[in-house]
């Protein structure tokens, strides 16, 4: 238990048994009334957004959320298995846990994993990682200097827009956030 007013961004708290992580929060002293917190949740599983006053001073619950840097081993019919570098444990996580990590999500890959109580909540993969180019039409002559992209497939599987002077079998760095392209890679 905590109170209001020891709230974090990145806390996360536990409200009507749903894991609510703080994103933003804000002590309000009016000239007339008590104090109060004004907060922005998202919801850890959901990815949700809300936002939520509480009177300063109030206690709530925190949860306990457990952040391990984990390796991707490999998928496993529907979950995704990652092991504990330090005591080579595995946790299965499944596919709609992992989300849009997925895409960018290769085979022997660091990534952080949060628990709670042991049941894998959300897993969060560096700011950008290194892919080849599998598959993408070949630039034309002339369009080298022109700002124009083109969809380009990246040997997990996800599509991302790339330069026209891209070509396959290029290692591009990409960033997990939003698929955009971050630069070539020698």
């Amino acid at each position: 238990m905590a109170t209001t007013n020891d709230l974090k961004n990145g806390t996360v708290l536990k409200i009507d048994g749903q894991l609510w992580s703080v994103i933003e929060f804000q002590h309000v002293k009016p000239g007339k009334g008590g104090a109060f917190v004004r907060t922005k949740l998202k919801n850890v599983l959901s990815g949700k957004v809300v936002d939520k006053t509480f009177n300063a001073g109030l206690k709530v619950e925190t949860a306990n959320v457990d952040k391990r840097d984990m390796q991707y081993l490999y998928k496993d019919g529907t979950d995704y298995v990652f092991m504990d570098s330090s005591s080579f444990e595995q946790l299965n996580v499944s596919e709609t846990t992992v989300g849009d990590a997925a895409s960018f999500l290769l085979e022997n890959q660091q990534a952080m994993v949060a628990t709670n109580e042991g049941i894998p909540l959300y897993v969060e993969l560096p700011p950008s990682v290194v892919l080849e180019i599998t598959y993408t039409e070949p630039g034309l002559q002339g369009d080298r200097s022109t700002g124009g992209t083109k969809p380009a497939t990246v040997e997990t599987g996800a599509e991302i827009q790339v330069p026209l002077f891209i070509e396959n079998g290029t290692k591009v760095k990409v960033d997990t956030r939003d698929g955009s392209y971050l630069g070539r890679v020698n």
